[in-house]
């Protein structure tokens, strides 16, 4: 007896019998890599002492959301023990994971598939970009290697290993969504042009390695987005060429040191470029350079635009600090800017980062500085007054790290009330402020999109 079948029916299997082929098989891979990824369990024997930094900068809110359940995490941080991920990079006991998973912990050990465990100690860690280097006593273990180049691309099949709720080497995979995401960390800085992933990441999995499908490590799986604690197909991983620069530098000197240029920056969009001048809409526009940085050294000057530095193309404003960043401090290099509808070639000095952290209220740039809370300020108008029905004065800028970033404000927010003194123009604003008392939170009140703000400000002494 012969059975008849439709032609459609045969069309449909062959179809998904192509698809199957044509599809990744990872087993060989996962079998392949997992002895190198390890469990990194962390003991803590105190609450960690809060940031007494909030987030300040204007922030999409699925950014903002982000970064505070990172805050709420290290705040809340119970007596007890905490679950990350990580990996070995070198036979001889140095292990990768991040700098959120080890940071104030009292005692560091990492477990193996094979259940052996260890005693860690860290050799280096580093808040920017979110990494910590660990180093254990063991010899000829099973190691990864961080891929050298920047080859990802979007649509590209990645897949993690990693201890996701406690359930050891657990194995996700799917695509690169996007590369070169820009997320600000707590300060506000943007040292990483972070992977975005559909891998199915959660809590635990921080830490341990995103791969492609040659087995090398081409990101570490570092945050997480979701309204509810579980993956929502939004990860977000440090690149691999990330990683090797801090990793030397950590195994080196126990410390990552970044380049500073001593600028504020924004993005160019249509109306902007059209303003300047520019055939797109491209490059980081300066809209500050701080007294005595090497961008003032060099001659940049508010108005510019970097569409260039070091010979790395600068497409947004947040392409800039990641490549300023990868510059050793000391070493001149090319800035390429557009000014007055012209190309210009600067030579700039790098210096490094930390070692011009002061605080910003005693910053000035050449277009008029910051006062004692970090601000610019400017009298409303009596055009904006009739606008807004209000009083006050309007915040032009706001400094990095400064009081005022620290207590959340952004620019064009209106301030109304210092202390308990109303404040009608510039003029009573900067007689309050010359009153302000270091090292006491004061109330500040100030309105935001028409929605009137009372927080808290605070001066530091040094």
């Amino acid at each position: 007896m012969r059975i008849q079948v439709p032609i459609i029916m045969l069309a449909g299997l062959l179809c998904t019998l192509d698809v199957a082929a044509r599809l990744p098989d990872f087993t060989d891979l996962v079998e392949e890599i997992s002895p190198a990824v390890v469990k990194v369990n962390v003991i803590f024997k105190g609450r960690s002492e809060p940031s007494r930094d909030p987030y300040g900068g204007q922030l999409p809110d699925i950014f903002r959301e982000l970064l505070e359940q990172q805050r709420r995490q290290q705040q809340e941080r119970p007596r007890g023990s905490s679950v990350g991920s990580g990996f070995v990079i070198s036979s001889d006991g140095y292990i990768l994971t991040n700098h959120h998973v080890v940071n104030g912990g009292d005692e560091i050990r990492v477990e193996f598939a094979d259940r052996r465990e260890f005693e860690a100690i860290v050799i280096g860690s580093d808040r920017r970009s979110d990494l910590a280097l660990l180093k254990i006593n063991a010899e000829n273990l099973a190691s990864l290697e961080l891929a050298k180049s920047d080859g990802l691309r979007v649509g590209e099949w990645v897949l993690a290993i990693g201890s996701p709720f406690g359930l050891d080497y657990s194995v996700t995979a799917g695509i690169v969504s996007a590369i070169g995401r820009s997320i600000p960390t707590e300060k506000n800085e943007m040292y990483v042009p972070f992977i975005q992933t559909d891998v199915a990441i959660n809590p635990g999995n921080s830490g341990g390695p995103l791969f492609d499908l040659d087995g090398q490590v081409v990101g570490i799986n570092s945050q997480i987005y979701s309204r509810s604690g579980g993956s929502i197909g939004l990860s977000f991983a440090i690149p691999a060429s990330v990683a090797l620069d801090v990793v030397a530098q950590l195994k080196a000197t126990g410390r990552v040191d970044r380049g500073w240029l001593g600028v504020a920056i924004q993005d160019v969009d249509q109306q902007l470029a059209r303003s300047l001048n520019l055939a797109e809409a491209k490059g980081a526009l300066v809209s500050a350079v701080e007294l005595g940085s090497p961008a003032e050294m060099a001659g940049v000057v508010p108005g510019d635009v970097i569409f260039r530095f070091n010979q790395k193309q600068i497409i947004e404003s947040s392409d800039l600090p990641p490549v300023v960043g990868r510059v050793t401090p000391g070493d001149r290099v090319s800035v390429d800017i557009f000014r007055d509808g012209e190309k210009k070639t600067l030579m700039v000095t790098v210096a490094a980062l930390d070692q011009n952290e002061t605080s910003s209220s005693k910053l000035g740039s050449r277009d008029g500085g910051s006062d004692r809370l970090g601000l610019r300020v400017e009298d409303l108008g009596a055009e904006m007054q009739r606008e807004t029905s209000s009083f006050g004065v309007i915040i032009s800028r706001v400094a990095p790290q400064s009081p005022g970033s620290n207590a959340g404000l952004q620019r064009g927010d209106i301030i109304l009330q210092l202390g308990q003194s109303r404040i009608e123009n510039s003029q009573d604003y900067g007689q309050l402020l010359s009153k302000l008392p270091e090292n006491t939170p004061v109330p500040i009140r100030f309105m935001r999109r028409g929605r009137a703000i009372f927080r808290t400000i605070q001066i530091y002494s040094e």
